[in-house]
């Protein structure tokens, strides 16, 4: 038996990087799963290379009446809804802080953090029923300065949010957890591989993340593996968090001696 097996998962921003890697993951253990984006041709490659179990859905979640129609429909096709994954949001791109109009740091907030509170709301009826839970895709931003401030707030935000939501709701049987990812090589990137993999000194494991190793860590949260756990936040980050200044062991110290393949 597969970890979802029977169970149904909604998951946002689904139709590349993250969120498909997630809606794959959690099919491929079994889940039904509704996949929701506002880019709807490649919404519906994700959900034809998942093949039946899969529904495209178009989903803004900055309109209140789609979000509670995507919820809908996860419930009319699959018949329940056990597992939220709020994975939009976008990244509004300034220089300095000060260059940001409150309209935009407003925009900001709306889509990153209002939206996934619209799709906990909607989704909350079925949650509570099933027992299910929310998976929330934060940011190492929301956790430790590495620029952008209103990003890194509206992320801040959720990870605050969802220890509220896990307190509430925790005697209901439902779960609230976060996955905060490090750089992830994305479409957003595909126009900068040299700045990416550039990004790959910064963390102790020499590398960058992949959409793989973000939807591994949702599919844990989310399955009953991880029943004991509300509240928290999981760093996937290669380590980007310890800090800087970090040893290089292969060229020096007794390592170099020690193992000298290094």
């Amino acid at each position: 038996m597969q970890r979802f097996d029977g169970k149904v998962a909604l998951v946002t921003a689904a139709a590349q990087g993250i969120g498909a890697a997630v809606a794959r993951r959690l099919a491929a253990e079994g889940a039904a799963v509704l996949v929701t984006d506002l880019q709807e041709d490649k919404l519906a490659e994700v959900a034809a290379g998942i093949g039946e179990r899969a529904l495209p859905f178009h989903l803004d979640v900055t309109d209140t009446g789609e979000v509670q129609a995507a919820v809908a429909a996860a419930v009319e096709r699959f018949g329940r809804l056990d597992v939220l994954v709020n994975n939009a949001g976008g990244c509004i791109v300034r220089s300095v802080p000060e260059d940001a109009t409150p309209e935009e740091f407003h925009a900001q907030l709306d889509l990153t953090l209002v939206g996934a509170s619209r799709c906990i709301q909607a989704a909350l009826p079925q949650l509570v029923k099933n027992r299910g839970n929310v998976v929330t895709i934060s940011s190492v931003n929301g956790i430790a300065a590495f620029g952008n401030v209103e990003y890194s707030a509206a992320k801040a935000g959720q990870i605050a949010m969802t220890v509220n939501y896990a307190a509430r709701y925790g005697g209901l049987g439902v779960r609230f957890n976060v996955v905060a990812p490090g750089t992830i090589r994305t479409p957003n990137w595909d126009n900068q591989p040299d700045t990416l993999e550039r990004f790959g000194a910064m963390y102790p494991l020499g590398r960058i993340g992949e959409p793989e190793d973000i939807a591994a860590a949702v599919a844990f949260l989310a399955s009953d593996d991880a029943s004991w756990i509300t509240g928290h936040t999981l760093p996937v980050e290669g380590g980007v968090l310890t800090g800087p200044g970090v040893l290089d062991l292969t060229t020096s110290g007794p390592f170099k001696k020690e193992y000298p393949g290094l």
